[in-house]
């Protein structure tokens, strides 16, 4: 099988840009021949720092995905009420305008393929309940708007993030929608307008939403009973204060076993969990799969963070 990696969060470049050592790292991630393609971060440009750079520096035969979340969050940053699901009706608006970016992104990415290379555009429901109103009819009327742009094949997926749950300690990552209510502002609008509108499940938001492993699985099981299942990306999680912090959306890599592997101790992302949601997913079927990791400490080498990843994409291919 081949995956999806979001490359981004393993990038080597953890401060500034030296293109130098990006080329040396996707040097690397083009020689794996189970790599189907990446999940590039969005955040009013295909690229944090450098639109053709990438373009020259990928792939043409790989798949995409595009993630709208940096550039969510730090819209957040600035403005509490952006977001697709917000009740703030300028805060709406801003992140349609944003989306609108994003597509303009997705035909210019194509356009450099020569071909329709976008498996997908990936969307969020902020904004952060705990700082602003937010509700499923405001993400109805987002997607309404969405569905009738010119994605060029790409498909439109929700891709869950951990939800506000009232009182819990320590706040939540993202708190946003709840999977049920996106699952309810997807169905409407699919209905609506026979849009194929779809669902990623991110393991380590999932978890980090539930506070427990079981959670992933509960919303793999949700959205496969609704039908709207279109992806699975393994990002870890711990319960744990450790380098990457507990409950912490830092994208943790899978369990380490023994001193000699890849992996980080204290992950709930253990090679079982992994397994069961592969098992319940229908991985194999699924248009979207693939693992997003971060590693630390965040001056480690090109070697190390390339370890981590192939010892993940090996422990998916043993799943499946």
């Amino acid at each position: 099988m081949s995956y999806f990696v979001g490359a981004y969060a393993c990038s080597p470049n953890t401060s500034g840009w030296d293109p130098a050592l990006e080329e040396a790292y996707f040097s690397r991630l083009k020689s794996l021949s189970n790599v189907k393609g990446l999940e590039l971060p969005f955040s009013g440009n295909l690229h944090p720092h450098d639109d053709a750079w990438l373009l020259e520096n990928i792939r043409k035969d790989w798949r995409f995905l595009v993630t709208s979340i940096p550039g969510v969050m730090s819209s957040l940053a600035v403005n509490p009420h952006f977001g697709l699901a917000s009740d703030h009706a300028l805060g709406r608006q801003e992140a349609l305008q944003f989306m609108a970016k994003a597509c303009n992104a997705v035909a210019k990415l194509n356009a450099a393929c020569g071909n329709a290379a976008v498996e997908a555009i990936e969307i969020h429901t902020a904004p952060n309940r705990k700082l602003a109103a937010s509700s499923v009819a405001a993400l109805k009327e987002s997607l309404a708007t969405l569905v009738q742009w010119d994605w060029q094949g790409a498909r439109i997926v929700i891709e869950h993030c951990d939800a506000f749950m009232e009182g819990q300690n320590p706040d939540p990552a993202k708190g946003f929608l709840t999977l049920s209510e996106e699952i309810e502002a997807i169905h409407a609008t699919n209905s609506r307008f026979g849009s194929d509108v779809g669902v990623v499940i991110n393991w380590g938001r999932s978890v980090i939403e539930a506070r427990k492993s079981s959670g992933a699985m509960e919303h793999i099981e949700l959205a496969k009973q609704h039908g709207v299942l279109a992806g699975l990306m393994f990002s870890g999680a711990s319960d744990q204060n450790t380098a990457y912090g507990a409950w912490s959306d830092s994208h943790m890599p899978h369990e380490k076993v023994s001193p000699n592997d890849f992996g980080a101790s204290g992950s709930l992302m253990t090679r079982s969990a992994i397994h069961e949601c592969m098992q319940a997913s229908d991985a194999k079927n699924l248009p979207i799969l693939g693992i997003k990791i971060g590693v630390r400490p965040l001056d480690a080498s090109i070697d190390e963070r390339m370890g981590h990843i192939v010892s993940g994409l090996e422990i998916l291919d043993a799943a499946s």
